[in-house]
């Protein structure tokens, strides 16, 4: 059975990329399952996304010249193999829990390395599968450049291409969103007129508000304002409490994460300067 291969791209645009690659593909016997592609006029930039059924080595080798030639950044991978991934989670564990269950029954495909916390594990309301390592790394405003540098250590050796901050309480600092730049993926509540602080549902709440909302993004050093993956609103009403907004902000949070997390792990998701381009499933 031929083996299927996935191929990413993003370059300046200019014409005849499309055939360059179709046609590379097919000098390599390989076939083209599912393509999707994107200019953006205002950016100039050009997003590709192909699924294909041929020799993962031999379309790699043929295609390092054609990338090269048009300075694309590029991949070329098996999709059925899942990426590494570290989960870094507070107290808050409903996004994580979410997580873990996505993956075990395939729909997430990843291999999830570790779990890290600044709570020790029994502060989680849910116990967690014995089969993913723990890592409990406390931090205070003291030993933060320290806790940091473990979770570092953490990716170095455990090899994750993807860190997902499952409601993770801590702010990183401008080094660490810097190392982990387009592979760290936030998710955060998000209202309209904005409540920052604390108890964000209660202030909804006062104010009286008629939609509340998610936002999962890349991580930057701007706080919450990285690159849009995917978001969703939910309506309510006056009869719902402030104990109602936090159970259905609960339940946005872990289905915006999921979904911008199975986005990257898809390949359908691109840096596009300070937005995305998401390509749908």
């Amino acid at each position: 059975m031929t083996a299927q291969g996935l191929l990413t791209l993003s370059c300046e645009d200019r014409p005849g990329i499309v055939a360059e690659v179709a046609g590379t593909l097919s000098r390599e016997g390989a076939n083209i399952l599912e393509a999707q592609q994107f200019g953006d006029e205002e950016t100039g930039r050009f997003f590709l996304r192909v699924v294909f059924a041929g020799d993962l080595s031999a379309v790699r080798g043929a295609f390092a010249p054609v990338a090269e030639r048009f300075s694309m950044d590029w991949t070329v991978r098996d999709p059925s193999v899942p990426a590494r991934v570290l989960i870094l989670v507070s107290k808050f564990d409903h996004c994580l829990i979410d997580l873990l269950y996505r993956q075990r029954i395939g729909e997430l495909k990843m291999d999830v390395v570790a779990i890290a916390s600044n709570h020790p594990k029994d502060a989680l309301a849910h116990s967690l599968a014995d089969d993913v390592p723990f890592h409990h790394l406390p931090v205070t405003a003291a030993t933060k450049e320290k806790q940091e540098a473990q979770i570092r250590t953490l990716i170095e050796e455990t090899g994750a291409e993807l860190v997902v901050l499952a409601r993770y309480m801590q702010i990183l600092s401008d080094e660490m969103a810097a190392y982990l730049a387009g592979r760290c993926i936030n998710i955060h509540h998000s209202f309209l007129p904005g409540f920052k602080g604390a108890r964000p549902y209660h202030q909804a709440h006062a104010r009286g508000v008629k939609m509340i909302g998610a936002t999962a993004h890349y991580v930057t050093g701007d706080l919450d304002e990285g690159p849009i993956l995917a978001q969703d609103v939910e309506p309510i009403t006056h009869a719902d409490s402030p104990g109602a907004l936090i159970a259905k902000g609960r339940d946005i949070e872990r289905r915006v994460l999921a979904r911008a997390v199975q986005a990257h792990l898809e390949g359908r998701a691109f840096l596009n300067g300070s937005k995305t381009v998401v390509f749908s499933d």
